[in-house]
């Protein structure tokens, strides 16, 4: 029940921010930019899209070497856009983390490898992100002129990246006296396993696609810009986007539905830009994200994996670890 009401509340935020998103602008304007759509750019933005799965893949595989075991490229591809199938098509609370780890688990490398290695996943993507974010915000700030804005962003970026400290220093050697308790043992476990990453040869690897993957990010929203003749150039695609998918990381809604939307629109308001603009713009990368998860569920399918078996995932990550969060962000 609690789950259900989970489920239930994301989807509140979701159509209710999206509602919200959609009062602020001009909705025949909205219209008439779709009817205009070039799908030349719309097609470059699925191609970026599709193009950063094997990276997200690549990345994901070294960090699962990192913790001590195997997984052929193929096999790290495959996993990971079901995960996106699962992250971005279904409404439902097993996320595409927790799809990634039942393949991984269920394939041989275990349960303990297969959820540190996705957390390890997950805390690289968004410290990354948030570097590049905190970077790049003296340029921002010369977008956003608003106060409170400036400090939000500010905010986000360094508590990002605070977060990202405190889970290195769990694995400090002064603090073995973590493994005492459940809820710190498994946190300070993986925070060694990121340790060993970081003093490997792979880490300078993980940090290429990382910072490969999030330009691409701003290359596919650009590109979805274009297609919906939307004003804005590719720097300010970088300093304006980037931090809205920073703050859709925050997992209140479906697969950031809504708060990306909403982001969006205050972005490009703040920044003095036309607000239908940064909602299109939004919308089409939400759809464009969507089409490669389509994809992920034909390769799902294609892989003889059977539906009976999803319900088994989320129960048996949390029988092994029932600290871990299977949500998707």
């Amino acid at each position: 029940m609690r789950r259900v009401l989970s489920l239930l509340l994301k989807l509140a935020v979701s159509a209710g921010l999206l509602y919200l998103s959609l009062r602020r602008v001009d909705i025949d304007a909205l219209g008439q930019q779709l009817v205009k759509l070039d799908w030349k750019w719309a097609s470059i933005a699925l191609l970026i899209c599709c193009a950063q799965v094997p990276l997200s893949a690549w990345r994901w595989r070294e960090i699962i070497m990192a913790c001590g075991s195997t997984l052929s490229r193929t096999m790290a591809m495959r996993y990971t856009i079901i995960g996106q199938f699962f992250s971005q098509v279904l409404p439902s609370t097993v996320g595409g983390d927790a799809v990634r780890i039942w393949l991984l688990a269920r394939g041989g490398a275990g349960w303990p490898t297969a959820i540190y290695s996705v957390l390890i996943d997950r805390v690289v993507g968004v410290t990354v992100l948030a570097v590049i974010v905190t970077a790049c915000l003296p340029w921002t700030f010369e977008l956003v002129r608003d106060g409170a804005a400036r400090a939000a962003l500010l905010l986000i970026g360094l508590g990002a990246m605070g977060a990202a400290l405190v889970f290195l220093v769990l694995g400090a050697p002064q603090l073995k006296i973590l493994d005492r308790w459940w809820a710190t043992r498994h946190l300070a476990t993986a925070s060694r396993l990121a340790w060993r990453l970081c003093s490997s040869p792979a880490a300078l690897r993980v940090a290429v696609f990382s910072f490969a993957i999030h330009f691409m990010t701003v290359a596919l929203a650009w590109s979805a810009a274009i297609a919906v003749h939307a004003s804005i150039t590719f720097s300010q695609t970088l300093y304006l986007f980037l931090p809205v998918i920073l703050i859709a990381t925050i997992p209140i809604s479906i697969a950031g539905w809504g708060v990306r939307e909403s982001a969006m629109v205050l972005a490009f308001s703040y920044a003095g830009l036309a607000e239908t603009d940064g909602l299109i713009v939004s919308v089409i990368y939400g759809l464009t994200t969507l089409t490669v998860g389509v994809i992920g569920g034909i390769v799902w399918v294609a892989s003889g994996y059977r539906w009976g078996s999803v319900k088994t995932m989320e129960a048996e990550t949390l029988a092994h670890d029932p600290s871990v969060n299977l949500s998707k962000p």
